[in-house]
């Protein structure tokens, strides 16, 4: 799993990206953002399966790829723009957990 230690900085790019793309110039040009900061930049493809995952380690960059086999990468609704999530929704996120509303998939049974 995923996860960036808490206080890392993570942004959500909305929504669908061109993966063809330069991700660092998108950071710069979209996001308004510096990409070799040590925050963490999230993009979805088109379809909705494909995340990219870029970081900045402070000696360059680091990119990170997940494809769902099943189902699609929860994403905001919004058009354009950027999102903030905290390191958490991030985990959550990457493991294909709806980050806005998470609930338990399965149930703790009662034991005894």
């Amino acid at each position: 799993m995923f996860g960036p230690p808490p206080g890392t900085r993570v942004y959500l790019a909305c929504g669908a990206t061109d993966m063809r793309k330069g991700l660092a110039a998108q950071v710069q040009n979209v996001l308004a953002q510096d990409p070799y900061s040590e925050a963490v930049f999230c993009f979805r493809g088109r379809r909705g399966d494909l995340l990219k995952i870029l970081v900045g380690d402070g000696q360059g960059l680091v990119l990170v790829a997940k494809r769902l086999e099943r189902g699609r990468f929860v994403w905001p609704q919004a058009a354009s723009g950027v999102v903030s999530l905290t390191p958490a929704m991030l985990s959550m996120l990457v493991e294909g957990i709806d980050w806005r509303m998470p609930a338990w998939t399965a149930r703790p049974e009662v034991v005894g």
